[in-house]
Parts: structure tokens; sequence; C-alpha cells
């Protein structure tokens, strides 16, 4: 059975809240990751997508920056971004999405178009936010 797979954003979701993640770009990555976990075998909660998205998933957190050291964990593999995050979500939803459902967590309109083109949903970060 191939799971459902979520790609989240990390730059645009820890940037949604100003929260003090500009001193600390990796923990805040971090912090999303260890929240993704619980993702991973739930789903996401209801109401947050349509129709809903229960679990298990595959979740991928894209890394890009300061964030680049973050560790994948259980439940969670961490794609880093060479360059553009934007771009390394583009390949990361064109290389594990097809056949299944695919969910993008972005607010950047730019992404959600390019996302949206390959296949896949999007939802805004308040969806995931930790």
């Amino acid at each position: 059975m191939t799971l459902p797979l979520l790609v989240v954003d990390a730059a645009n979701v820890v940037g949604s809240v100003p929260d003090g993640w500009w001193r600390d770009r990796a923990g805040a990555a971090r912090r999303l990751r260890d929240a993704l976990a619980a993702y991973a075998e739930s789903g996401l909660p209801p109401g947050t997508v349509d129709p809903p998205l229960p679990g298990p998933l595959e979740v991928v957190l894209v890394v890009e920056g300061a964030a680049l050291g973050v560790e994948p964990v259980p439940g969670v593999d961490v794609a880093a971004a060479g360059g553009s995050g934007d771009d390394r979500v583009v390949e990361v939803v064109a290389g594990r999405a097809a056949g299944r459902r695919c969910v993008v967590v972005t607010a950047d309109r730019e992404l959600r178009r390019r996302v949206g083109a390959l296949g896949a949903e999007v939802t805004g970060p308040r969806t995931v936010r930790p």
C-alpha cells in the first residue's frame, strides 16, 4: 500500500509566526519536524483538508539555509534544498507523488501554483503549526 504524501515547506511554515524563529532557524525546523511526527501516524487534524487525510502518511519536511543540518526522525523524512527550497518541494512532489494523494503545506502563492500543476493539493501553515 502506498501512503499519502505530506510535504512541508519548513521555511514558510516556521516563518508564518513571529515567535523568534529567526534567532534559531534550525531549532525552529527541529520543533516543526518533531510536531510532524505525530501526523505520520494519525494524519492531519479533522477539518484541515477536504476530504480528510487520515494516517498513516509519508511526511517529508523540506529544509533550506540555516536549517540544512536538521536530521530525519522516525516518521519524518528531511529533504535538504541545495538551492531554492521551493524548487526542492517541487522535486519532492514530482518524484514521490505519482499515483497517490499529495498535500503540500505552504502559503507561498507561486509554490502553490507549481505543485498544483503537478496534481498536489495545498493547505496553509496553520494546518501543521506546533
